[in-house]
């Protein structure tokens, strides 16, 4: 019993895969090669981040100068503004990979 491969059925299957693998590079988002994901959480990252370090850096001062409460909550909304303003240039910058229209865009 021997169980050689048909090569007529190989070649007709190498060829269906190649087919697929072909409409799965055309399938490909235009925002050159990043994800949706990957690009949500990095705003999230950098919102948070923003307001992390505004959060260590209104705390250390408030402890420095004896002012608990206030720099920190400053600080913290700073923090939050940078964070926002960092998510829209982001934002902005996908828009730019995807193929928007530059006239509409903020400037810095």
């Amino acid at each position: 019993m021997s169980h050689d491969p048909d090569p007529e059925r190989l070649k007709a299957l190498e060829e269906r895969l190649e087919a697929l693998k072909g409409r799965e590079k055309k399938v490909s988002g235009g925002m050159g090669g990043v994800g949706g994901g990957e690009m949500a959480w990095r705003m999230v990252l950098e919102l948070v981040t923003g307001m992390g370090l505004g959060l260590g850096l209104g705390y250390g001062l408030d402890s420095l100068f004896g002012t608990k409460p206030v720099l920190m909550i400053v600080f913290v909304l700073l923090g939050f503004a940078a964070g926002i303003r960092t998510m829209l240039r982001t934002a902005s910058e996908l828009g730019k990979k995807a193929g928007g229209n530059p006239d509409n865009e903020m400037r810095d």
